[in-house]
């Protein structure tokens, strides 16, 4: 079978807290001191914890806390931030795929309400796989190719070419011991994620995977999915490619 099925507890699911559309619900990443199941923590308010609604069946699945204000995101941390926040999280993803006791671990970030995540404060997951997951289905090398935009301090970011959505996705690949040219390059590629696709009303997801030695990540803005990839995998190679990569070197990359 060339898919992976993972069971979602609709129960749990159905009791999950949301504060993106409904902004006057509580939030509890923001009263630290009620949190439990706390695995570690860094400056900052990073904070690694138990996800208490796990939805997903044999799978261990944790929440990493990004920052202790509300109401923040990537662009807006300082550039110590962020590489904290990068370090502490490729950190664990390796610690828990190096355990021997999952399958597959997972590394991502939901932001906003077309990404999939419900949660307005800045956070990221990581999930481990007890059950049988084919990783051979994960995206391979030649997912990562693209227009590169810039290539500094051991890491690559690029348009690109082999898109899982289309319509302005980013790879960025970097050596392992490069993780702080990583988030620098990450930092800005949100703020212009955000800042040029005004369709995605600031909603984005990044996913984190392993190209060969190097790790690497993709960004990618949210719209409503082209039906063509529900329905047939048919993924979308947007024209304007190369405008993309000039505005983004013109206008994000001139002090770097």
């Amino acid at each position: 079978m060339n898919i992976n099925l993972i069971r979602f507890d609709m129960n749990i699911g159905r009791n999950k807290p949301e504060n993106i559309i409904h902004r006057e619900n509580a939030c509890p990443f923001c009263r630290p001191e009620g949190l439990t199941d706390i695995y570690a923590t860094d400056k900052g308010g990073i904070i690694l914890l138990k996800n208490k609604y796990d939805v997903l069946a044999d799978a261990d699945q944790l929440v990493l806390v990004e920052t202790d204000r509300c109401g923040v995101d990537m662009p807006d941390y300082t550039t110590e931030h962020m590489r904290r926040v990068v370090r502490f999280g490729v950190a664990k993803w390796l610690e828990m795929e190096s355990s021997g006791k999952y399958s597959a671990v997972i590394f991502f970030k939901n932001h906003g309400h077309l990404s999939g995540g419900t949660m307005r404060h800045a956070h990221m997951q990581l999930v481990g796989f007890r059950g049988a997951i084919d990783t051979s289905l994960f995206p391979d090398e030649e997912d990562f190719e693209g227009l590169t935009i810039i290539e500094k301090d051991g890491a690559i970011l690029n348009a690109a070419t082999r898109p899982r959505l289309g319509f302005g996705e980013f790879n960025l690949i970097a050596a392992s011991d490069a993780a702080d040219a990583l988030a620098d390059l990450m930092q800005k590629t949100v703020a212009y994620v955000c800042d040029r696709f005004k369709k995605s009303e600031d909603s984005y997801n990044i996913f984190f995977y392993h190209a060969g030695r190097k790790i690497a990540a993709k960004i990618m803005p949210r719209f409503p999915t082209s039906p063509l990839l529900i329905g047939y995998d048919l993924r979308i190679l947007p024209s304007n490619l190369p405008e993309i990569v000039e505005d983004f070197r013109k206008n994000y990359l001139l002090n770097t």
